[in-house]
């Protein structure tokens, strides 16, 4: 899939006002329009230049496109990379045009920002639900508690610049909460345009990258390097657990990949996941004298062809 440059397309600057992009689209529009313009490709440009007014006249999805639009040229190939719109403040929640190309599917379309979520505030004189999402750490599943997080909730500023305003907000977040899971916020989207009630703003969790554990639904997983000499004897190690080290047993004749269970050492719930320690056989290098004896010698007591089931 190729990155699409929406600004090419609509034939304006990056740094365009909101009334620069809506004069380039009236224009393309009547140039494009299949029911009235000569040029051959018509049907498929006017296609292309209300897909670019799309993203780019609603200030949200033209702060997200331009986040992640600054490190792209045009036809490079793209995809997204794992939550690029987080941090940013949505509001509604209408579906994406499915008419539209995979590239801006793959951005907005039904699984993207605009589609999660509840519906928008529809109730007379109530504002409209915003949504947002954020990185969480394992830790804030894992015990609760209070975290701080600033979303950006872009808009026009009054000479049609695109500017975005933070706040930053304290959230109380479940213990044993999964990624995909919502926290909401009630009256904490927009504020009703008279008296009414305000919308609620609906936090989208994801997992932050954990330089230790896997996350998978609710069970954790932890690669744990052993010795070839401890896979084979077996022998007790320490290994690291969200809670703190414990003591593993390694039973004997254990091998790369082998898979070993804590119970209820996952993420809390009723019942709560698992905790899985994945072997990894970790291999002294052999970078002095001693060391290549030490080989040399165990090739010579352990005859052994790894290949063999290979037929070589």
């Amino acid at each position: 899939m190729e990155f699409k440059d929406y600004y090419k397309v609509m034939g304006v600057a990056r740094d365009a006002t909101d009334a620069q992009i809506k004069q380039a689209y009236r224009k393309l529009a009547r140039k494009y329009h299949p029911d009235v313009s000569k040029e051959k490709d018509a049907e498929a440009r006017f296609k292309e230049v209300g897909e670019a007014y799309e993203v780019l006249k609603s200030p949200e999805k033209r702060a997200a496109y331009d986040q992640l639009g600054k490190d792209y040229r045009p036809g490079q190939d793209f995809r997204p990379p794992p939550n690029w719109d987080s941090g940013f403040e949505f509001s509604g929640a209408g579906q994406g045009d499915s008419s539209y190309s995979d590239f801006f599917d793959s951005l907005f379309g039904a699984q993207g920002r605009a589609g999660r979520g509840r519906g928008a505030g529809t109730h007379p004189g109530r504002g409209e639900d915003h949504h947002a999402k954020v990185l969480l750490d394992l830790q804030a599943s894992l015990n609760g508690g209070s975290r701080s997080f600033t979303l950006r909730m872009p808009e026009i500023d009054a000479e049609g610049r695109l500017v975005s305003k933070e706040r930053t907000l304290n959230v109380q977040v479940p213990k044993g909460i999964l990624a995909g899971q919502q926290i909401r916020l009630a009256g904490q989207g927009e504020r009703s345009p008279g008296s009414g009630t305000p919308g609620d703003l609906y936090i989208e969790v994801e997992f932050q990258p954990d330089p230790l554990y896997r996350v998978d639904g609710r069970d954790l997983y932890l690669e744990l390097p052993v010795t070839p000499w401890e896979a084979s004897l077996g022998a007790t190690v320490k290994t690291p657990t969200p809670s703190g080290n414990v003591e593993l047993k390694i039973p004997s004749g254990s091998h790369a990949g082998s898979k070993l269970r804590l119970k209820g050492r996952g993420i809390p719930a009723t019942p709560p996941g698992d905790f899985y320690v994945v072997l990894q056989i970790a291999l002294p290098p052999a970078n002095d004298e001693k060391a290549k004896a030490a080989y040399a010698a165990l090739a010579a007591a352990l005859p052994f062809n790894p290949r063999a089931s290979l037929g070589v």
